[in-house]
C-alpha cells in the first residue's frame, strides 16, 4: 500500500479535514497531504514554466500555461521535458461536449500516455469488443477491479452479456498455472491470453450531473461496469451536492491502473503510474497554495 492509497482512506478528500482519529497529529498532517508519497518526475520544468506565465498557444492561439486543452498540446514545455508512461491497456475517454475543456483532466493522461490514451467527444462513441473492454462507472450492476477478470471470463465462456445486470461475485483464480505450467510457447500465451482478456477500459469525462446521458446511451450498455468504490477525490473543484466518491477523469484512470496491476497482473505495484499524477498533483499544490494565501483553507 502506497502512501498515497493510506492517505486516502485516512481523510474524506481534502475538501473535508475531518481525520479518523482526532488525537494524532500524524493522521491530521496526512488528511492535509493527499498526494503526498507518489514518486514522481521533477516538477522543476512546471515551477519555471509557472513563473513565465500565461503563454500563446502555436495552434490556436489562446491563452494557456503549460499545455492547451483545446489542442492537447504542450505550452511552455517539451514532450523531453515531462514523463512518458506506457498503460498495460488502452484508454478511451469519451467526453460530453459542454464539459468545459479548462476544467477537464482528461487531457493530463492524453499528455502523458499519448500512446495509449484516446479523447473522443459525445455523441462519438467508437465500436467496441464487449467482451474485452470494460466501463469504469458507478451502478448497481457495477462489479470491482478484483472481479472484473472474473466476469469477463463468465461472458465469453457463457457467450451472453450479463444482460440481467447482476454483479459477478467469482474471484478470478490467479492463472498462475498458465505461466508455470509446461507446454509450448503456444499453448502458454493462448493461457495468459485468456487470463487477461481485457484490452481497453472506457471512461467518461463530464460533471457528475452530465453523466446520465452517455453512461446510459445504448453503444455502451453491454459494456460490463466496473466501479472504484474505496477511492476518494482530493480534486479542488467540488461539484455540489456529489459524494468524495466521484472522482476526477485523471484519478479515476490512475485509481483503476494501480489496482489492475495489483489484482489482475498480481504484481506488486511500484509507482509504474504515479506520473499520471504528473499535472495534477501540481496544479493541486497551487491552488492549495492560492487557498491558503486567501485565508480559504
Amino acid at each position: 500500500m502506497s502512501s498515497l492509497d493510506q492517505d486516502q482512506r485516512l481523510h474524506r478528500g481534502c475538501r473535508d479535514k475531518t481525520t479518523v482519529s482526532s488525537d494524532s497529529s500524524d493522521t491530521h498532517e496526512l488528511a492535509k497531504q493527499p498526494l503526498q508519497g507518489l514518486k514522481l518526475a521533477s516538477h522543476a520544468v512546471l515551477e519555471k514554466a509557472q513563473q513565465m506565465g500565461r503563454l500563446k498557444c502555436s495552434k490556436c492561439g489562446g491563452s494557456r500555461m503549460f499545455f492547451c486543452y483545446t489542442c492537447c498540446s504542450l505550452v511552455g514545455v517539451t514532450l523531453q521535458e515531462i514523463p512518458s508512461i506506457k498503460l498495460p491497456v488502452k484508454i478511451d475517454i469519451i467526453k460530453h461536449p459542454n464539459e468545459t475543456d479548462g476544467k477537464s483532466t482528461a487531457i493530463h493522461a492524453k499528455l502523458l500516455a499519448p500512446s495509449d490514451v484516446t479523447i473522443y467527444t459525445y455523441p462519438c462513441i467508437p465500436e467496441f469488443d464487449k467482451d474485452k473492454v470494460v466501463l469504469v462507472f458507478p451502478g448497481p450492476g457495477a462489479v470491482s477491479v478484483q472481479d472484473m477478470m472474473q466476469c469477463l471470463h463468465n461472458r465469453t465462456d457463457s457467450g451472453s452479456h450479463n444482460p440481467s445486470g447482476e454483479p459477478c461475485i467469482k474471484r478470478l483464480k490467479r492463472d498462475e498455472d498458465a505461466t508455470h505450467s509446461e507446454g509450448t510457447p503456444d499453448e502458454v500465451k493462448g493461457s495468459e491470453s485468456r487470463a487477461f482478456p481485457l484490452e481497453r477500459v472506457v471512461f467518461i469525462d463530464s460533471t457528475w450531473n452530465q453523466t446520465n446521458k452517455i453512461s446510459t446511451d445504448e453503444r455502451l450498455q453491454d459494456l460490463l461496469q466496473v466501479e472504484l468504490k474505496m477511492r476518494k477525490t482530493c480534486f479542488w473543484r467540488h461539484q455540489k451536492g456529489k459524494p468524495d466518491t466521484y472522482l476526477a477523469t485523471i484519478e479515476a484512470i490512475y485509481y483503476f491502473l494501480k489496482d489492475f496491476h495489483e489484482h489482475c497482473l498480481a504484481q506488486e505495484y511500484n509507482a509504474e503510474y504515479d506520473n499520471l499524477l504528473f499535472f495534477y498533483s501540481y496544479l493541486h499544490s497551487v491552488v492549495k497554495k492560492a487557498k491558503t494565501s486567501a485565508g480559504k483553507c
